[in-house]
């Protein structure tokens, strides 16, 4: 059950990385990235980390923004999403004792 979620999570992660920053999706100054795609840039920034290194086109951040809006979701998504997981870790190391 755990390894068939792990590997549904790494597809699904890997078919929406067509959204990845520093792709063509986002190269006209009229079709910028903003609060939404800085949550989705947040959420997969390890992934795009690592595909940055095999890819030199491919960045964890996307330049081509409207500024604020998707600074915060970025940053959102970073601190929710890692602080989420470090949560859980606690709770279940509680129950244990």
């Amino acid at each position: 059950m755990k390894v068939t979620m792990i590997v549904t999570v790494l597809v699904v992660c890997f078919l929406f990385t067509a959204c990845a920053p520093g792709t063509q999706h986002f190269e006209s100054p009229n079709h910028q990235a903003g609060f939404f795609m800085g949550i989705w840039h947040g959420w997969i920034a390890p992934v795009s980390l690592i595909w940055g290194l095999f890819d030199s086109g491919i960045r964890v951040y996307e330049v081509n923004n409207r500024g604020w809006l998707y600074d915060f979701g970025f940053y959102i998504a970073i601190i929710g999403g890692f602080g989420g997981l470090a949560l859980s870790r606690n709770k279940k190391k509680r129950k244990k004792d």
